[in-house]
């Protein structure tokens, strides 16, 4: 079983990318966010492998990072989500854009992806509610973020979720107001007050925007 690959860029296509490893070379299928990532062609490069072995073929699946391999693997156990659907939904979406959607039961969110109806979508939100809670809930222990970008959401109740709650009311998303207000609670160690949460948490969203 392939994990990982170390070698040099062949050369890349729409959705996959040839690497060649001491002259063998490999038929990796990656993400627009993965093959965005990738050096010029004869240049050195790492990626972590999920590999899928069925009676007709194998196929080897590549990530810059573990993280996108992890939501992958997480993403394509859901009935329905097959690899080209994974890959598409990380092309569309970061993994903590993931996080959030999920965390925030944000639909809209992974409809952005391309082949996720509003019927797939509800299924990745209903079977990865509980794991990506455990995800969440892992991240408090760990300062960086997993996927690059915002702070990952944080368990949290009492006044971060009133202040989730007042940003809705605004008309900002559910799921962009959970990443602000994660972030802000984060950075004031998980005790800011109400008042200080919907403040500095729309400071942060007119940055975003």
């Amino acid at each position: 079983m392939i994990a990982k690959l170390k070698g040099l860029v062949d050369s890349i296509g729409e959705d996959w990318v040839i690497l060649d490893v001491n002259g063998v070379g490999y038929l990796v299928f990656a993400s627009a966010k993965t093959l965005g990532k990738l050096p010029k062609t004869g240049e050195a490069t790492t990626l972590f492998i999920e590999t899928h072995v069925r009676e007709d073929h194998i196929h080897l699946y590549g990530f810059a990072d573990t993280a996108e391999r992890d939501w992958f693997k997480l993403l394509t156990t859901v009935q329905g989500v097959g690899a080209k659907v994974g890959l598409a939904i990380l092309s569309a979406l970061s993994a903590n854009n993931i996080m959030h959607a999920i965390a925030a039961q944000d639909k809209k969110v992974l409809t952005q992806a391309n082949g996720v109806g509003p019927k797939v979508a509800t299924r990745i939100l209903t079977e990865l509610k509980d794991k990506a809670g455990a995800i969440v809930l892992n991240s408090t222990q760990d300062s960086t973020p997993s996927g690059g970008g915002a702070a990952s959401p944080i368990g949290f109740g009492g006044a971060p979720v009133e202040a989730v709650s007042a940003l809705v009311n605004l008309g900002y998303g559910r799921s962009e107001a959970l990443a602000a207000v994660s972030k802000v609670n984060k950075e004031l160690g998980g005790s800011g007050e109400l008042n200080d949460l919907i403040r500095l948490s729309l400071s942060e969203l007119s940055v975003l925007g």
